[in-house]
């Protein structure tokens, strides 16, 4: 377990009993995050709320937002994220062996150009500052439809919040969940849109 920029504390009482039961049945360990995130259960609450409505987002195909989760973390640098979307991918039912070759997307032969278009995408919005393209939106607004775009912008919106996040608190490691479960070891990051090396 790593040091973290604002320290862990013990997670405690009848919530606290749930919440690493919760997370032990569905990860198989409890995340150095919640050891942190327990100082403000109110904004704890508040994020998993968040994440627990987009699981409820339908419009757009999971398999294409799971991709741009992965993008939008390998090229922030959430390793803890990365091996965590993974595993969700894993236990989502969601195409695997694409989603590992996601940190190598610009060089993987696996991605059909929808997906690919979805991965520049995600990679745009995470930029600082954005570089998402008129063209860009153009070809994801053709192929995907308004609600589906707007879905997807707002997924890639909350990846982008999670990861930053993390990282600023943190940084959290890779817990290796997506090993746990037998998962083969995900690909070496491509170079960005920049030509800058995100990490994995």
């Amino acid at each position: 377990m790593s040091e973290t920029r604002i320290p862990k504390t013990e997670i405690t009482g009848v919530l606290g009993a749930v919440a690493k039961r919760v997370s032990r049945k569905m990860l198989g360990d409890v995340p150095e995050q919640l050891e942190v995130m327990w100082h403000n259960k109110p904004v704890l609450m508040t994020m998993m709320g968040l994440s627990k409505k987009a699981k409820k987002w339908s419009e757009c195909d999971e398999n294409l937002k799971a991709f741009a989760h992965m993008a939008t973390m390998a090229l922030i640098g959430c390793r803890f994220c990365l091996d965590l979307g993974y595993f969700m991918a894993n236990h989502d039912g969601l195409d695997v062996k694409k989603a590992r070759e996601v940190p190598g997307w610009r060089e993987s032969v696996v991605f059909t150009p929808l997906e690919r278009d979805v991965m520049e995408y995600a990679e745009a919005m995470s930029q600082t500052p954005p570089t998402v393209t008129d063209e860009l939106s153009a070809r994801l607004l053709k192929s995907l439809g308004a609600p589906a775009l707007l879905e997807l912008t707002a997924y890639i919106t909350l990846a982008n919040m999670a990861a930053r996040m993390n990282i600023a608190i943190g940084p959290f490691e890779s817990q290796g969940f997506a090993a746990a479960c037998g998962l083969r070891p995900l690909t070496e990051p491509s170079r960005s849109a920049t030509g800058v090396a995100s990490q994995s």
